[in-house]
């Protein structure tokens, strides 16, 4: 396909878009949201082995950002030996729609944006069978709830919402839990980064020995003493690693006792903003750490060369924030950072880690469809959508 026009369309649509703003959504206004998802909600589903042929009804009500981005097409990808469940290839979904964990509204609807662009269709298309279990329910934080015991440490913000968030995350934790358990492939929708603290417990004790790839332009291994914000989405790490004290943190009590991760069990690719004291954890701890420098200097199939040579023979965990995506092409995240992954090398760290046949479970998070124009928000959910189709399987040829 020539993607020189369609790519110019979208980003002369981009640059028209009216000013930033906040969008109030909720499930019965999201398929109204821009053509892109009226299409999706209202066009006539395609066969996997249809033509794509000009003028037709399929191809008039798909944006640009659609046309170029939207091709599934199975590959017969490894499938993991530790995934089974009656013989079928199943992929439980659960939707996290946390968004107490940062200061932006928004987050908790990216789980039904995922949806509606179509996303079990698109599973089924690679051979899945999908289990959907809907949306946890996540109490808001209240005036009573209790507050850290930690002492502030100067230059730190107070910690905000742990106890919302910590609550959150342990229903994560136990639904995940479940489906790695029963042998389903598990995909957490978010919501925020701090989901990960649940999704990842859930996983390493149905899994002890997974290896984490978080693909981030942060850190999120604050701990109540060094962090800036005060935000529990960049404090996720450093609880799973066991460097907070869980009864420290209302809300989180539930981890004690639970399986750590290591350090050696966690690499980061697309660091680009990261703070003092996550620097100081990162070298102290020994965690591997590919940069967005690493990714000049290697590019990105020798980043994921060294990523799955530290992790090899285990089972694999791809924790994805979109905001590890050049805002360029993800730009409806709260904390979009410029220089980061272009579209190709997005897809590329999804799909290595996929051809290893050791993936088992993955998170999208941080996508905010609220934050930007139409425009930028469907660019962005359908960039979403493509990683989490890459991971499962689908590719070019």
């Amino acid at each position: 396909h020539n993607l020189a026009a369609p790519m110019l369309a979208t980003t002369q649509g981009l640059r028209g878009c009216a000013a930033r703003r906040s969008l109030s959504i909720n499930a019965a206004t999201r398929s109204a949201l821009c053509p892109f998802f009226r299409a999706m909600s209202s066009a006539p589903e395609k066969p996997a082995d249809a033509s794509r042929t000009p003028g037709t009804p399929y191809h008039e009500q798909r944006s640009t950002v659609q046309r170029i981005v939207r091709q599934v097409h199975e590959a017969h990808v490894p499938y993991p030996h530790f995934l089974q469940h009656h013989g079928k290839k199943t992929a439980t979904v659960i939707g996290a729609p946390m968004t107490y964990g940062q200061g932006k509204p928004g987050t908790d609807h990216g789980p039904g944006m995922i949806r509606d662009a179509g996303l079990i269709s698109e599973l089924r298309q690679l051979w899945w069978e999908v289990e959907d279990r809907g949306d946890l329910a996540f109490a808001p934080p209240s005036d009573i709830d209790p507050q850290p015991a930690h002492p502030r440490t100067p230059g730190a913000a107070a910690v905000r919402n742990s106890y919302a968030v910590g609550r959150g995350c342990e229903a994560l934790y136990r639904a995940v839990r479940k489906e790695a358990e029963e042998g389903h492939f598990v995909v957490t929708l978010g919501g925020d980064h701090s989901i990960g603290v649940g999704s990842v417990a859930g996983i390493l004790q149905a899994r002890p020995d997974t290896g984490v790839i978080w693909v981030d332009a942060h850190g999120d291994i604050n701990t109540p003493e060094t962090t800036q914000s005060g935000n529990m989405h960049g404090m996720p790490v450093s609880l799973l690693l066991g460097e907070v004290a869980p009864d420290t943190l209302p809300g989180f009590e539930w981890l004690k006792g639970l399986h750590h991760l290591r350090p050696s069990q966690i690499v980061y690719i697309g660091l680009r903003d990261v703070d003092e004291g996550e620097r100081r954890f990162l070298k102290d701890l020994g965690i591997l750490s590919m940069t967005m420098y690493h990714v000049d200097k290697f590019g990105i199939g020798g980043v994921m060369e060294r990523v799955l040579d530290r992790l090899q023979h285990r089972p694999l965990h791809l924790s994805y924030d979109i905001d590890a995506v050049d805002p360029i092409h993800a730009p409806s995240t709260g904390t979009a950072v410029r220089g980061g992954l272009t579209l190709r090398e997005a897809h590329y760290v999804a799909e290595a880690v996929s051809e290893t046949g050791m993936l088992g479970s993955l998170d999208m998070v941080e996508l905010n469809p609220t934050l930007g124009c139409s425009k930028e928000a469907a660019l962005t959910v359908d960039m979403a959508l493509a990683i989490i189709s890459s991971a499962l399987g689908s590719r070019i040829l």
